[in-house]
């Protein structure tokens, strides 16, 4: 994996290697966070689709894997929308030797927590978010979800933040009551529209695939439309073969 932009001014010609190392240093979150900041990560193809086959892994290669598991470690917990944590099979982390040393050195907990957001408590007690997990999910949902008791007797840590649609500001409000301020948001696209519209992304970890898909398949984000676009600032390109990897940050 290469940098484009910054040049880390290591002096090598052309575009240095990254390490792991500088990799970290590129993604990590700011330091003294006070309040949770937002990186969301999406990988998408050429013409914009969000999946192919269903399924963002076939638009995914081992660059991009590698930063999307180095971000799970840098992350106090995963934020994830309920359809996409169905569709794309969501279980606990799991420990193993560069996860362990990267969180011990950092200070984190040894795994994050999955926080699922699902107005309608769509996750079920038999979910492997639940019965597959060393830590458990924080299912952000509304006071009027069925379900509820059911999978707060599963192990669930059941957060009710709005009436009948989840509320967004609320829930990150209690991520940080949780001292969890670092959030790696995941998708999909609804659950990222929303965070736009509530101005709460801080930064987009955006991975181009060199694949023009066509289909019907959606965009990252959907939802309302806004009056004034979120302007972003360009934080880092890297190159791993043909894929692209760009971070843009609020």
């Amino acid at each position: 994996m290469q940098t484009l932009w910054p040049d880390p001014g290591t002096g090598e010609p052309g575009h240095p290697q990254l390490d792991d190392t500088a990799l970290e240093e590129l993604y990590d979150y700011p330091s003294g966070l006070d309040r949770p900041f937002v990186q969301v990560n999406f990988v998408s193809s050429l013409d914009g689709a969000v999946t192919v086959a269903g399924r963002s892994a076939g638009l995914s290669g081992p660059g991009d894997q590698k930063v999307f598991h180095l971000q799970r470690d840098l992350a106090d917990v995963i934020l994830v929308g309920a359809t996409t944590a169905l569709v794309e099979g969501y279980r606990g982390l799991k420990a193993n030797e560069v996860r362990a040393e990267r969180r011990d050195r950092l200070g984190l907990a040894p795994l994050p927590p999955i926080a699922v957001v699902t107005g309608k408590c769509s996750i079920t007690p038999e979910s492997l978010l639940i019965t597959d997990t060393r830590v458990p999910p924080i299912v952000l949902t509304t006071e009027s979800a069925p379900g509820r008791n059911a999978l707060v007797d599963a192990g669930a840590d059941v957060v009710v933040v709005g009436d009948e649609h989840v509320d967004l500001t609320l829930a990150l409000a209690e991520l940080g009551r949780r001292g969890m301020y670092r959030v790696n948001c995941e998708g999909g696209p609804r659950l990222f529209g929303g965070m736009i519209a509530a101005g709460l992304v801080d930064q987009l970890n955006l991975t181009l695939s060199p694949l023009l898909a066509a289909g019907d398949s959606g965009r990252i984000a959907s939802g309302p439309v806004l009056t004034e676009p979120t302007g972003m600032k360009l934080a880092a390109a890297l190159r791993d073969d043909d894929f692209l990897m760009l971070a843009y940050r609020r």
